[in-house]
């Protein structure tokens, strides 16, 4: 069953893309929503929408780098929906695309902060909360890109996130199975995104060459998994790093 019908889900990285996509997706089949990006307008986009369509859902402005935003949201969640089931940690970003010795520190920190620590931050208020309701679902958005075989040259710090969230994915699926809160990180591969910018079509031609399936992905698409991880559908899935990727990892021609 992939129906969220009764559980309140909060989606991050929400204005857009995988994370809109999926707001929207969980709603559809029955959650209650609590997104967050940066930008004010596009949530509130996102916000009307959701209701025209029948479901419910509010909007927290905010940077997931920030820990008292973190807090804030499970608040939110608890205080409007009286609880939490699902949190989809998708927010991140892609930093400058450079080699290691033209890479600054401090975009490395920003680059480690938002794709990694924030995860660290948000599941400390997150698991407790899935604690109080019973148990749930965490879902963190990673990455092809530093997972096992798979790297590419300039995105030292963002393969470097990515690849730490798998670990902490793993750690906390052990750590937290007996209490029936299920862990598992997402691997989209190159999505129809904000985030992926091309600057020609023989760009965009090469990209999608790269995956099995010689396309790219639309944000619905994979959407649909983390539906699947979300749901009970999944239910004895945990500590995975699964791959929706098109075929990119494995695709050698």
């Amino acid at each position: 069953m992939t129906s969220l019908k009764n559980k309140v889900a909060i989606v991050t990285g929400a204005s857009a893309g995988i994370g809109r996509a999926t707001a929207r997706l969980f709603s559809q089949h029955g959650a209650k929503i609590v997104a967050t990006a940066r930008r004010q307008a596009e949530l509130d986009t996102l916000i009307g929408e959701i209701e025209a369509d029948g479901g419910e859902a509010i909007a927290l402005a905010g940077d997931v780098r920030n820990d008292a935003h973190n807090l804030e949201l499970v608040a939110l969640a608890e205080n409007r929906y009286g609880g939490l089931d699902v949190a989809f940690n998708n927010a991140g970003t892609v930093g400058p695309m450079v080699p290691i010795d033209a890479l600054e520190k401090e975009d490395w920190d920003e680059v480690i902060e938002t794709n990694l620590t924030s995860a660290f931050s948000a599941a400390r208020y997150q698991v407790p909360a899935l604690r109080r309701r019973g148990g749930g679902s965490l879902i963190f958005t990673s990455s092809f890109v530093g997972h096992e075989t798979a790297g590419m040259p300039g995105m030292s710090a963002y393969a470097a996130g990515k690849a730490g969230l798998v670990g902490l994915v793993k750690s906390l699926a052990s750590e937290l199975g007996q209490e029936a809160i299920r862990v598992n990180a997402l691997l989209p591969g190159a999505t129809d995104t904000s985030m992926a910018t091309f600057e020609n079509d023989e760009q965009r031609a090469f990209v999608e060459g790269m995956h099995a399936l010689k396309r790219i992905a639309r944000p619905e698409e994979i959407a649909q998994t983390v539906l699947f991880l979300a749901s009970d559908a999944s239910s004895f899935t945990t500590g995975t790093a699964m791959l929706a990727d098109g075929g990119v990892s494995i695709s050698k021609v």
